[in-house]
């Protein structure tokens, strides 16, 4: 009888440590989705205040530190990179006053294959396909982007951006099935 006492015993913790554990477990990726989310809202508000040329918008994204870096591919095949937010702030701030423009200049952005890494509960990287229209919507380019995300103060905020682009390779937005689906649904045709 004590035998069997001892062994239900037991049992009942084994089945409650076990209950406690995937409970625990749920809450995890509950609030690893929650985190994801957070990411990509600062990432799509980055790139929706960049391409519309918002540069008080645009600069609320990023971790403004020594340590920030950007880089990217230019149509001319050359690239640009800024180290550290002075200059971050200083380049994109020129480049948006020479480039202004009352629209967005890639109206549509669609990413794909979006893969995330969290390093702790404070750092992640994420890479992913993106296309982004012309201002006609006609065309895309495919970039693949990188992103490396600090949270500062409780907030994401980006530190790195890297985001090579295809330039010389247009694809025909007919043949992006759901960025064609997307386009015609931001114009009311669907």
């Amino acid at each position: 009888m004590k035998t069997l006492s001892v062994m239900l015993l037991g049992i009942v913790l084994f089945v409650s440590c076990k209950d406690k554990a995937a409970e625990e477990e749920a809450a995890r990726q509950a609030n690893l989705e929650k985190e994801k989310q957070a990411i990509k809202a600062v990432i799509e508000n980055e790139t929706k205040s960049f391409f519309a040329r918002d540069f008080n918008a645009w600069k609320s994204n990023y971790a403004q530190t020594d340590y920030a870096f950007q880089a990217w591919s230019n149509d001319d095949g050359t690239f640009d990179s800024n180290v550290g937010w002075a200059d971050i702030n200083k380049q994109v701030g020129k480049y948006i006053a020479a480039n202004p423009e009352p629209v967005s200049s890639h109206p549509i952005v669609e990413r794909k294959n979006m893969i995330f890494k969290f390093y702790d509960d404070d750092v992640a990287y994420l890479t992913w396909d993106q296309f982004n229209s012309d201002k006609s919507e006609k065309n895309f380019h495919h970039s693949k982007e990188v992103r490396l995300l600090e949270k500062i103060n409780g907030e994401w905020k980006i530190v790195c951006v890297s985001a090579f682009w295809d330039y010389r390779h247009p694809i025909p937005a007919s043949r992006l099935p759901m960025i064609q689906k997307i386009a015609n649904e931001s114009r009311g045709k669907i």
